[in-house]
């Protein structure tokens, strides 16, 4: 069964954005040769990105355009699109989600191949954790406090308790940190 694992970067107060939709200046604070090459070795585990509607159309968006190695990664591999409203997804090798979240989700992870990882997506890993889906959880935490903006982790009913299990400082400030969710039951 391949895991999925939610990859996101945060400021140090918590938002994964700033105040507007796509405000994403603050990146630059961790940006560098290490979260580069991290990036790089990180895409060699993916086989499927799984995006909620609004990441996937601001990454198609800023892709396309882009050049390099990212790049071609990001405009190569296969993109599962969860949403209600999408009639159709046109970025290369992209597909829309079939069926209800938690049960197309399970069977995603049922399909063979490389791990599934969501980027940024926000509402949609709420869900996938309140559902007991997320394998791993690592974050990014940049070294910046922005005072306002949209919060990576979303309002939810109880406690889901995470295990660190790995931490990689990297020379801007920012660290990786890799989780492990503690579901109950």
């Amino acid at each position: 069964m391949r895991k999925i694992v939610a990859w996101n970067l945060m400021s140090l107060d918590g938002f994964f954005e700033g105040a507007k939709s796509w405000e994403l200046d603050f990146h630059m604070t961790a940006w560098g040769d290490e979260l580069e090459a991290f990036s790089l070795s990180q895409a060699e585990e993916i086989g499927t990105l799984l995006f909620g509607r609004a990441t996937y159309e601001g990454m198609a968006a800023y892709w396309l355009k882009e050049t390099g190695p990212i790049a071609d990664f990001m405009n190569g591999v296969e993109k599962v699109v969860a949403s209600r409203s999408l009639g159709k997804v046109s970025w290369n090798n992209s597909r829309l989600l079939e069926g209800e979240l938690p049960g197309a989700v399970k069977k995603l992870k049922d399909e063979p191949g490389k791990d599934i990882y969501v980027f940024g997506s926000a509402d949609l890993v709420a869900s996938l954790l309140r559902h007991g889906l997320v394998d791993e959880y690592r974050l990014c935490l940049a070294p910046v406090v922005l005072g306002r903006g949209n919060p990576l982790f979303k309002p939810s009913e109880g406690t889901l308790n995470m295990k660190l299990t790995k931490t990689t400082p990297l020379k801007t400030g920012a660290v990786i940190l890799y989780y492990e969710p503690q579901y109950r039951g």
